[in-house]
């Protein structure tokens, strides 16, 4: 077999509170009725990039976590496994990085799942690198997943090794 990379987009949906959130319809005014505003000259010249450095502060504090995971992808399997346990999240001297701690389990297969993620901005690019730890190991995975949030959005991108 021969391996190849096969890059991967991981589109988080997430519903952000933003700055440039419309205002809602005068009383009694339905949204069809309202004018579309004028361009200014402000928003006519190239926006400048958003500030993402608290784009992950809502997962700050301690979760109980839920997962599903299917063990045999691209194989047509339906068979998933489900583990429950914890999701610690930290902000790293008052940075613009935070580390998760994950811990889950399922006793009846006697499976667990431990893991490290290291998250910091880049406030030159506006975006995030995010590393997976392996404290057992001693590694950290490189290259990070990079990426950043828009309208909205954020867009991780990760490269990933297959066996084809």
């Amino acid at each position: 077999m021969k391996p190849c990379s096969i890059y991967l987009l991981a589109t988080l949906q997430l519903s952000l509170l933003s700055s440039t959130a419309q205002e809602p319809p005068a009383p009694g005014v339905s949204t069809s009725q309202q004018k579309p505003s004028q361009p200014s000259a402000v928003s006519a010249q190239a926006a400048p990039l958003r500030d993402g450095a608290r784009d992950f502060d809502f997962l700050i504090g301690k979760w109980k976590a839920h997962v599903r995971r299917l063990p045999d992808r691209l194989v047509g399997s339906t068979s998933w496994v489900e583990y429950d346990g914890i999701s610690n999240h930290k902000k790293i001297l008052d940075s613009n990085a935070n580390f998760e701690e994950f811990e889950v389990d399922n006793p009846e297969r006697h499976l667990h799942i431990k893991a490290q993620t290291l998250r910091l901005y880049n406030s030159d690019s506006h975006q995030w690198s995010i590393y997976l730890l392996d404290l057992d190991k001693g590694a950290l995975n490189l290259p990070p997943v990079v990426g950043q949030f828009a309208s909205n959005r954020g867009g991780i991108r990760a490269q990933a090794r297959w066996l084809a």
